[in-house]
């Protein structure tokens, strides 16, 4: 049984991966201007658009779960301090499983710390 999981988990994520990101610049314009407006802060601006130039959205969205947690569920569950912006870009580029489920979050490798880094802080300035 859990090999059937999980082959349907990687068929879902290949599937996922292979997507044209069209709708990615409309899910990024979508997070532009929240409720709480931040919108002018370097950090959020920073994380828009490297969000919308990534693969994040394959997986996330800002207000819902798709495949992995909602960007804001994220910023729920972490306080925004230094420790978890440096957990959180660690995981961005390490990858990992088993917080929100058993679907694995792929690695991304190739992005640098300092743009790990500004994602986990885009995604914790959505904490209500």
């Amino acid at each position: 049984m859990k090999k059937y999981l999980v082959a349907i988990a990687l068929l879902v994520f290949i599937g996922a991966c292979n997507s044209n990101g069209s709708d990615k610049k409309t899910e990024a314009a979508a997070t532009a201007a929240p409720a709480n407006d931040l919108s002018a802060n370097p950090d959020y601006q920073k994380g828009v658009s490297l969000i919308a130039k990534s693969d994040c959205l394959t997986c996330h969205k800002t207000d819902s779960k798709l495949i992995g947690p909602a960007y804001k569920d994220v910023a729920a569950k972490y306080e925004n301090n230094a420790a978890n912006v440096a957990m959180l870009a660690s995981k961005i580029i390490k990858g990992g499983t088993g917080v929100w489920g058993q679907i694995p979050m792929t690695p991304h490798a190739t992005l640098s710390e300092a743009d790990a880094t500004a994602l986990a802080k885009y995604v914790l300035l959505l904490r209500k």
